[in-house]
């Protein structure tokens, strides 16, 4: 059975258990205080055509969702070098603006235009910069292990209608964990997707997830993540194996799934 079936059922199962989550209120980053600390999260510009969101790893290196890689319509991968990354995007401006050298995608991540055909495991790209983001107020993010289930996450993203600052949402919940997949009472929207869910360690913000899907379950939106740790260490011996070659586009696979599935620009929509 495929993944996504599998979260499929798991869903169902899961509404039927009852939805008690209620996310916190997201808070929208407007001044340079409120954004201290989030300068490395940023908004991407896929070709001018859809945005997603991302986070620096390493002063030339971006984690963010691979299905942000792939025109929707066609299919075709998007060329790398038509993306910009702004660093702490606010009200007009950025902290710092980089472009796109190449993208790195899991390699067994495999994404569809067909909406009945989303997957999430393995969705995870790591886009290398042209040249090094080296400024004193942009600190890149460490990453952590897979949280546990009931563990208290937060996320910073933009979206289609809170496109021009960031939004965070400091303490949401893990709602289940699923072969590769956490499900999150997290608040996304479409341009949500890639966006960098965290655990504070020591007061240290860590990415153990990116925002892959979100789904609706008896009503309540949850929101949907890929395991991090193992697909992200597999993607950094790519980047370094190939540093010195660009990612050639790779085509389209069609995969059985339920066809109870709905794709949208930016973060995907899944309803069971």
């Amino acid at each position: 059975m495929r993944l996504i079936m599998k979260t499929m059922i798991f869903l169902a199962g899961f509404a039927s258990a009852g939805f008690a989550e209620t996310p916190n209120a997201l808070r929208t980053l407007l001044t340079g205080d409120d954004s201290r600390g989030w300068e490395a999260v940023g908004r991407l510009d896929i070709a001018g055509r859809s945005m997603c969101t991302g986070a620096m790893i390493a002063p030339d290196l971006v984690l963010t969702a691979a299905h942000c890689m792939f025109d929707k319509t066609s299919g075709k991968q998007v060329d790398a070098t038509k993306i910009k990354f702004m660093a702490g995007w606010r009200a007009g401006r950025a902290t710092a603006y980089a472009n796109i050298k190449r993208a790195v995608i899991h390699p067994d991540y495999r994404f569809s235009a067909k909406a009945n055909n989303i997957t999430v495991r393995n969705d995870l790209v790591v886009l290398q910069l042209t040249r090094p983001i080296n400024k004193t107020s942009i600190t890149p993010f460490e990453t952590g292990t897979r949280p546990r289930k009931g563990a208290d996450v937060g996320i910073v993203s933009y979206a289609h209608d809170r496109a021009q600052s960031p939004s965070i949402e400091e303490q949401c919940r893990v709602l289940a964990r699923q072969s590769g997949t956490l499900i999150l009472s997290c608040d996304v929207d479409f341009g949500s997707s890639g966006a960098p869910i965290f655990v504070m360690d020591g007061g240290q913000a860590r990415i153990v997830s990116v925002v892959s899907a979100m789904a609706e379950v008896n009503g309540k939106k949850v929101s949907l993540g890929t395991s991090l740790q193992k697909p992200l260490s597999v993607i950094l011996a790519k980047l370094k194996a190939t540093q010195d070659r660009f990612q050639k586009p790779v085509t389209v696979t069609r995969r059985l799934s339920s066809p109870n599935l709905l794709d949208r620009t930016g973060a995907k929509f899944v309803r069971p």
